[in-house]
């Protein structure tokens, strides 16, 4: 399936049904008087965040969505059909934004699976004529028509939602290490930029499971959007952890740390701050002895090195997986822990229009 985390959608919902000009006609019955009914509701817009979806690519190929008119009153004080609902199903993470004079504003993020919002109300029916009766006015010819339907043009941004996320320079060997710890086939070469998307992968340890992610290798100035770097940057910022692989046949390794670190910050959305695990990779193409003596030199420079690994032979990957999978407990933990403070804000219930 191909991947797309951007999408642009026009949206329409439906106009009500116009009311009922309409009078009893029946024998015996000289003044039956009116009895026109309302016209039906215009269809609602929805978007609903569903399992199983992790790519927008659906939305590439259909831009437009209109619900369904309501129906026209009827006689007898007949209340028209409404109009159909339309439900744009979208991967958890999506967010929902719209342009307006100040810029894009945020209008909904959809963050758990099953969760609804409002995108544009239907129009409501209008009147018939028997709602206009009165004492001064008894076969009133008067109906409301339908209220229009509202149209609004939105843009559909994803941002993957994992427990734990991969960073590091083009060629660090992520995409290695997602392929070797889950049942992800992301794809896997010796040449800069192999992975143009981002990967998840659900990792197996001690009989738990987390979500994996691999983004796209970062570069100089990714929080720009060279590379399109702060695309995928943004997949991260959901991540209770990060990993950073260093590549330990780098010729430079602790350029490469920083490079990377310097991005994670100038792009903001709390990378920075986030908990993080640094691991040197392909130790396996080093000699006896060097992984740890360059471990050793990256320590006394200030790079945390915790793991030295390969996802090539294994080494090391169960070690690093295992203390992954306690930081995550602890992010997560803390997480709920300050959403549980007194004080704290709720979360927005389902935005309408």
């Amino acid at each position: 399936m191909k991947f797309l985390d951007e999408a642009k959608v026009q949206i329409r919902s439906g106009s009500g049904g116009p009311g009922c000009v309409g009078f009893r006609r029946e024998k015996f019955i000289e003044f039956g008087g009116p009895d026109g009914g309302d016209g039906g509701r215009g269809g609602d817009v929805w978007a609903e965040a569903v399992a199983g979806l992790n790519t927008l690519i659906d939305y590439r190929y259909r831009q437009h969505f209109k619900a369904g008119n309501g129906q026209h009153g009827m006689g007898q004080q007949r209340t028209g059909r409404g109009g159909a609902d339309v439900v744009l199903k979208v991967p958890v993470g999506t967010q929902i934004l719209e342009e307006d004079a100040n810029g894009e504003r945020l209008i909904a993020d959809l963050t758990r699976e099953g969760q609804r919002v409002l995108l544009a109300a239907g129009g409501n029916g209008g009147w018939g004529n028997l709602r206009f009766k009165s004492s001064t006015n008894q076969a009133p010819r008067r109906a409301n028509p339908g209220q229009p339907g509202v149209e609004r043009s939105l843009r559909l941004r994803l941002k993957l939602i994992a427990d734990a996320g991969l960073v590091g320079l083009p060629n660090a060997g992520k995409s290695t290490l997602l392929a070797a710890c889950s049942n992800a086939r992301p794809k896997i070469a010796d040449y800069p930029f192999t992975t143009l998307h981002p990967n998840l992968g659900v990792v197996g340890i001690d009989g738990t499971e987390f979500v994996m992610a691999d983004i796209p290798g970062l570069i100089e100035g990714a929080h720009e959007g060279r590379g399109v770097g702060d695309r995928f940057l943004g997949h991260i910022e959901r991540c209770a952890v990060l990993v950073h692989l260093i590549d330990a046949t780098s010729a430079d390794p602790l350029g490469d740390w920083r490079t990377v670190e310097g991005e994670l910050a100038a792009y903001g959305g709390g990378l920075a701050q986030k908990p993080r695990i640094v691991a040197l990779n392909k130790v396996d193409a080093l000699a006896p002895g060097e992984a740890e003596t360059l471990a050793g030199l990256l320590r006394a420079e200030g790079v945390p090195v915790a793991f030295a690994i390969s996802g090539v032979t294994g080494r090391g990957v169960q070690a690093l997986l295992r203390a992954l999978r306690a930081e995550i407990d602890r992010a997560r933990a803390a997480e709920a822990a300050a959403l549980a403070e007194p004080g704290t804000l709720a979360e927005p219930g389902p935005w309408r229009p």
